[in-house]
């Protein structure tokens, strides 16, 4: 389960806070985001 969301934009592009990043492509009900979205942890979470 995801506890936290951010939501960014330019200046997020080198998040150095959050671990264990990757990158996927997701389809949402909405469309599909206009780029690829990066998950990962930021101090365990």
């Amino acid at each position: 389960m995801v506890k936290v969301g951010i939501i960014g934009g330019s200046g997020l592009e080198n998040a150095e806070f959050v671990k264990d990043a990757k990158q996927i492509k997701k389809h949402t009900p909405y469309g599909q985001p206009s780029d690829l979205i990066t998950i990962g942890s930021i101090e365990g979470e």
